[in-house]
């Protein structure tokens, strides 16, 4: 070997153990040093979607505050980018890429909806990047479409699905076979709905036929031929998937029809969600079949006393199901940086992620959410109610009661169909 080889060999040699040391100096876990997250967030600010954005930012400070104020997280320095994705799948990928390239992001995190948020689920595993889901909810990014840095913060419908299977059998059926027509939202999330529905129809042996199905395009502005359709089928059940300004829409127009006085109307993934109660006031009907992956008056917990009263006082109104999701996105990556002591290490984050267990607002007493390290899918209770009047809550003038419990599998359930 050369003088010259043994040389450059000895800088290489050098170099490398500066960087180390470097690296171990900035990245170290030490409670006299901070280290820095940096996280960028997506939701829509603006648009038919835009409060769900809105109450996403609140609730992402109140997190970044609760952090600052825990002695756990002391050596911790959090900090938060927010896009405003319109609710459109390009701009979405476009605020993706620059929060990775320009940004440097650490971790992405948010997303509404399912459709936006398998582009950017894409967009991610080309560049090996964290992407915490905190509100879309189709089972397609945790099964067929899952990428090793994916995992959900929020039930999806998979599990509301399992826990309105098992409400039908125990309520509804009783030795009956049951007519049950569907109505959702043109695109996944209704379609996976829908099929989950029905396969765990079948593994609890509900016997049902199907009335008849409808899958109006997304924002549709008029339900009235579909209203009347489901009138005259005469179900005994009509099941709907839509969330957001399309549920509101299509109960304010079936409300003046025979339709919730012919037939028990549920939705089990996004109907009791606050916004929903808020928007339709007086309204709502009572006696409808909802849940939601939050309630603002359940689980009866400090914990979640303490979430809602906060929010509020911070904006004057209630929160939407969409604000505990942003701050159990944020406070699942706080812990899972904690125990990993670091932002670089991705293969000891993931381990950290998969086995990750956290005490959320939407959790009961004794029980924390935890991942499914198989599917990346955090399993958690689903509450499930019957609207009943109550003003408590204005400027809704109905809230969700009669609950019903269902605590979720050890497992992310597998459907014959997706094995």
């Amino acid at each position: 070997m050369t003088l010259q080889m043994k040389v450059f060999i000895s800088f290489l040699y050098f170099f490398s153990f500066c960087f180390t040391l470097f690296s171990e100096k900035a990245f170290a876990q030490d409670s006299n040093q901070s280290l820095q997250v940096n996280i960028g967030c997506l939701y829509p600010l603006t648009g038919p979607a835009g409060l769900y954005g809105r109450d996403s930012v609140v609730a992402i400070k109140m997190a970044q505050d609760f952090i600052k104020q825990s002695q756990r997280f002391s050596n911790l320095d959090v900090r938060v980018k927010i896009g405003d994705t319109r609710s459109k799948s390009l701009r979405a990928v476009q605020l993706t890429r620059s929060f990775i390239e320009k940004d440097q992001i650490d971790f992405l995190c948010g997303v509404v909806s399912s459709r936006i948020a398998l582009a950017v689920n894409e967009a991610t595993r080309k560049r090996d990047v964290f992407f915490i889901g905190t509100d879309h909810a189709s089972p397609v990014i945790v099964s067929e479409a899952l990428q090793p840095y994916y995992f959900r913060m929020s039930n999806g419908t998979r599990q509301s699905m399992l826990a309105g299977a098992k409400y039908i059998k125990t309520n509804y059926s009783k030795g009956k076979r049951l007519k049950i027509a569907f109505i959702g939202p043109d695109y996944d999330y209704g379609y996976s709905a829908w099929g989950d529905l029905r396969a765990f129809l079948k593994e609890q042996k509900v016997e049902f036929e199907i009335s008849g199905e409808f899958w109006p395009k997304l924002f549709e502005p008029n339900y009235a031929i579909y209203i009347q359709k489901l009138i005259d089928l005469k179900p005994d059940i009509v099941i709907n998937g839509h969330w957001g300004h399309d549920l509101v829409t299509f109960i304010k127009q079936a409300k003046n029809s025979v339709l919730f006085k012919q037939s028990v109307f549920m939705n089990f993934d996004a109907g009791g969600n606050f916004e929903v109660l808020s928007e339709l006031g007086k309204d709502m009907p009572l006696g409808l079949v909802l849940s939601a992956r939050h309630h603002v008056n359940w689980p009866p917990t400090k914990e979640n006393k303490n979430f809602v009263e906060t929010f509020f006082s911070r904006t004057g109104r209630y929160p939407s199901y969409a604000a505990q999701g942003a701050y159990s996105g944020i406070m699942a990556i706080t812990e899972a940086v904690k125990q990993a002591g670091t932002v670089r290490d991705k293969e000891k984050l993931r381990h950290v992620f998969e086995n990750l267990k956290l005490k959320l607002p939407e959790d009961p007493d004794g029980f924390k959410s935890f991942m499914d390290p198989h599917s990346h899918q955090i399993l958690q209770v689903q509450a499930i109610g019957k609207t009943v009047a109550n003003d408590r809550f204005v400027p809704a003038k109905a809230s969700l009661s009669d609950w019903r419990i269902y605590y979720p599998p050890s497992k992310w359930p597998l459907l014959k169909e997706s094995k």
